[in-house]
C-alpha cells in the first residue's frame, strides 16, 4: 500500500510539473506582461544611473486639457525617473506667457530646458537668455526650422510640411476630391505647414477652416456649418486628436458622408480607427518626443553627446489606419501612444 501511495504521489508530482509548464506556455504573454508590470512598479522613483540630480524644465504651448501634451509629459517623466532628473513642467497656449515661463526657468538656473516653438518669435529672447546663462536647450514638436537658429542642441518631432504632404498622398490613395483642413490655433506655424503640405500633394481641392480650439462646441458647429453648406467635401482633416471627435459629431449633425481623418493618436482616436468612424491618423509619437528630449539632455550633460548631426530627430509621420489600430489601442489606453 505504501508503494502505491508513493507511486501516486510521484505521478501527481509529475502531473503538477507538466501542468505548470503547460500553463506557463499558454500564458507566456500574460506572464511577461505581469513581470513587466512588476518590474515597472519596482522601478518607480528609482534612477537607473548614478549621475547628479540635475533639474530639467519643459515649457510647451499646450492649452488646458490637451491629451496630446499629457502623452509628451508622460514620456518626459518616465525618462526623468530613469535618468535621476528632477523634472519641472509648465505650459501656456499664449506665446508671451510661454516666454515668461521659460524666463522663470532661466532665473531658477535649471540644468536644461525643453521647449516647443509653435510661435517662435516670442521665444527667441528667452532662449537667447538661456544660451547666455549656459543652459542647454532642446526643442520639441514645433519649430524645427527655427531650432538651430535659436541655439538649441537639436529638435525632436516631425517635419510638419512632410507630415502634411503624407496626408495629401493618403487622401489621393483614398480617392478624395475635396478636403477641409481644420486649424484650431491661430498663429501656430506648424499647423499652417501641415495644411500647406497637404495642399501641395493633394490632387483635389483643399480648403482651410479656422476654429477656436479652446471652445469645442464652436469647433463642432463651425465644421458642421461648412459641411452643411458644401456637400462636395468628402474629407475633413483635424490637426489634433481631441478635435477628431468633434468633427465626427459635426459630420453626423450635417448628414455628411465625409471621411474624418486626424493628426495625432490617443485612446479615442485608436477606437475610432478600429470602428471605422475615422479613416486614418498621422502619428508623431508624442511619448517619444518627451522621453527623448529628457534623455538627450541627460546625455549632453553626462557625455556631451548630441544626436541628429545638426538635423531634426524625426519621430513621425506614421500613417495609422484600421489595420494598426488594434495593435496600438492598448498603448493608447495606458497613455504612451
Amino acid at each position: 500500500m505504501a508503494r502505491v501511495q508513493t507511486g501516486v504521489r510521484a505521478v501527481g508530482a509529475v502531473l503538477v510539473a507538466v501542468l505548470g509548464v503547460s500553463l506557463a506556455g499558454c500564458s507566456s504573454t500574460g506572464g511577461k506582461r505581469a513581470e513587466d508590470a512588476r518590474k515597472a512598479a519596482a522601478a518607480q522613483g528609482k534612477a537607473a544611473v548614478n549621475t547628479p540630480r540635475w533639474t530639467f524644465g519643459m515649457v510647451t504651448h499646450s492649452g488646458d486639457g490637451d491629451t496630446f501634451w499629457d502623452i509628451v509629459q508622460n514620456g518626459a517623466e518616465q525618462a526623468a525617473r530613469k535618468d535621476n532628473i528632477k523634472f519641472l513642467y509648465a505650459h501656456d497656449d499664449e506665446a508671451q506667457q510661454q516666454a515668461q515661463l521659460v524666463d522663470s526657468y532661466v532665473d531658477k538656473k535649471v540644468d536644461g530646458i525643453i521647449v516647443s516653438l509653435a510661435k517662435p518669435d516670442a521665444m527667441k529672447g528667452p532662449l537667447a537668455r538661456a544660451k547666455k546663462a549656459g543652459i542647454p536647450v532642446i526643442t520639441v514638436n514645433s519649430g524645427s526650422a527655427e531650432s538651430k537658429e535659436f541655439g538649441a542642441l537639436t529638435h525632436i518631432g516631425q517635419d510638419e510640411t512632410i507630415a502634411g504632404e503624407a496626408v495629401g498622398e493618403e487622401l489621393n490613395k483614398r480617392g478624395k476630391k475635396k478636403a477641409l483642413c481644420i486649424l484650431h490655433e491661430q498663429g501656430n506655424v506648424g499647423h499652417e505647414q501641415r495644411c500647406d503640405g497637404a495642399e501641395k500633394t493633394f490632387d483635389g481641392k483643399l480648403q482651410n477652416l479656422y476654429v477656436t480650439g479652446t471652445n469645442m462646441p464652436d469647433v463642432q458647429s463651425s465644421i458642421e456649418a461648412r459641411l452643411q453648406s458644401d456637400k462636395d467635401i468628402d474629407a475633413v482633416v483635424t490637426l489634433g486628436a481631441p478635435f477628431a471627435d468633434a468633427a465626427v459629431k459635426a459630420k453626423d449633425g450635417a448628414g455628411s458622408k465625409a471621411e474624418i481623418d486626424t493628426f495625432d493618436l490617443n485612446e479615442k482616436v485608436a477606437a475610432g480607427l478600429k470602428s471605422g468612424a475615422l479613416g486614418f491618423a498621422v502619428d508623431q509619437q508624442p511619448y517619444l518626443q518627451g522621453y527623448e528630449a529628457v534623455d538627450l539632455l541627460w546625455l549632453y550633460k553626462y557625455n556631451a553627446d548630441v544626436l541628429g548631426g545638426g538635423k531634426p530627430v524625426l519621430t513621425g509621420p506614421q500613417i495609422i489606419t484600421k489595420d494598426q489600430a488594434a495593435e496600438l489601442e492598448d498603448y493608447a489606453k495606458r497613455g504612451t501612444r
